[in-house]
């Protein structure tokens, strides 16, 4: 076996290798023979047809496998006799069977990136505020109080912010009917943002039975890809509207939550524990995302290409699952995959480059994951959904579904280490606002 290698990059190799004609022929003659012991050709017997017309017949065919074949058997040996460490399946190109008996063909190669751990232990990371103001137990009190007031119909007024509308409308876009800009009978809370304050904005005033034509033309950024960046005419007929009966906020309506609550204190007091344990879990997550920020920040280098490449199709894959799951299709949404490979390039480049520093890290400490790291990862899953351990462990039989889940759970272990080494500092208090300040604002 002859390699050679160039430098076609900073993190890619360019392997050309091609295999002595002794091993290459040896290969096409078994392939040949077998051919002519199983062939059926009209004018011969099976296993008499002559080789020059089984070469004649199955040449592109036995080529074609029998160089797969020869990659496949020769490909790895290359990679080790030039130590060379490969971080992806390679791009296999030019296989062609020479003049002289030989096969040739190339291999692509990234490899990774060469850099040195800079600053990853001791990093100093605020910790998330987890402090609960009065305000937020106020305002999930209101949501409550919300969620569990009557709805009244109104007819002697126009439509209002809070108040709930029950609307038909149609969207048209270059006067042409948006399919997936449509409803009849649509709840609506004005205010509450599901349309977006271009669509509901324009509600406020119409009355109970009247019909209207508005132009909204919704920004670049907008969360609806299928309204994005468009001008939409939307027709619309107000059916009804409806307003909220607030119930007062005393031990009735706390009762009325929950059979529990005695008092309006019992009910605030629960409020603000449940607030607390959802603050304190996200906080961990905060956490760990500060400090994989700040490894990325402390950390600049070159990544290979195709992994990025590979990490954008996973991330376009998923957002394809997303709309799948809505009925839609990039194209309905207004997307293509070009647009969705630009757009999350620089997230795939931040993510595999994390990737590699924190296996570097587990390198350096020494870190891997145990069997014990595996049960408490399939006993996440199953709490999750609700499955046991053992119906968990059933998805991870195969090896190529089980690596991605041991990938990620060393990274988490090593977050983990890194958490447990930094140095957490309070968060920076706001400063407080004086009266007078806060009567000039």
């Amino acid at each position: 076996m002859e390699v050679i290698v160039e430098e076609v990059g900073a993190l890619t190799k360019k392997m050309t290798i091609t295999l002595p004609e002794g091993d290459v022929q040896k290969r096409l003659k078994e392939a040949y023979d077998k051919l002519q012991k199983e062939s059926k050709i009209k004018g011969f017997r099976r296993g008499k047809v002559p080789r020059s017309l089984i070469v004649k017949s199955y040449k592109p065919q036995v080529e074609g496998e029998v160089g797969e074949k020869l990659v496949q058997d020769t490909y790895f040996e290359a990679v080790e006799k030039q130590k060379i460490d490969p971080v992806v399946h390679p791009e296999i190109s030019s296989p062609v069977f020479n003049e002289d008996g030989s096969f040739t063909y190339i291999a692509q190669v990234d490899i990774k990136p060469a850099f040195e751990l800079n600053g990853y232990k001791g990093l100093e990371i605020e910790r998330p505020d987890t402090t609960i103001t009065g305000e937020e137990i106020d305002q999930e009190l209101q949501a409550i109080r919300k969620n569990m007031a009557a709805l009244r119909s109104v007819d002697d007024r126009a439509i209002e912010k809070g108040d709930v509308v029950i609307l038909d409308y149609q969207g048209f876009h270059n006067d042409n009917p948006i399919k997936q800009v449509r409803n009849e009978n649509y709840s609506l809370e004005v205010g509450s943002g599901k349309m977006g304050p271009e669509f509901e904005d324009r509600l406020v005033g119409m009355k109970k039975g009247e019909e209207a034509s508005h132009e909204v033309d919704f920004p670049e950024k907008h969360p609806n890809p299928i309204l994005a960046g468009k001008k939409v005419n939307f027709r619309i007929t107000i059916k009804d509207i409806q307003e909220r009966v607030l119930a007062e906020l005393d031990d009735e309506f706390a009762q009325d939550v929950g059979k529990e609550f005695i008092t309006l204190e019992a009910l605030k007091t629960t409020i603000r524990e449940q607030i607390q344990k959802k603050k304190t879990e996200n906080a961990d997550g905060q956490l760990i995302d500060r400090i994989m920020q700040q490894l990325l920040k402390n950390h600049e280098f070159e990544v290979p290409k195709r992994l990025v490449r590979f990490e954008v199709e996973e991330m376009i894959k998923q957002t394809e699952k997303q709309f799948e799951k809505s009925g839609l299709s990039l194209e309905a949404a207004g997307l293509n995959r070009q647009m969705l490979a630009e757009n999350n390039e620089p997230m795939a480049i931040q993510r595999v480059r994390g990737d590699f520093i924190l296996k570097k890290i587990a390198e350096v400490e020494d870190l891997k994951v145990n069997d014990e790291d595996m049960d408490r990862g399939f006993k996440r899953i199953g709490d999750q959904y609700n499955m046991s351990v053992a119906k968990v462990k059933e998805f991870f039989q195969h090896r190529d579904d089980l690596l991605p889940f041991m990938n990620e759970l060393l990274n988490e272990k090593v977050l983990h280490f890194l958490r447990d080494q930094a140095k957490i500092i309070d968060p920076v208090a706001a400063p407080v606002e004086t009266k007078k300040e806060a009567e000039e604002n």
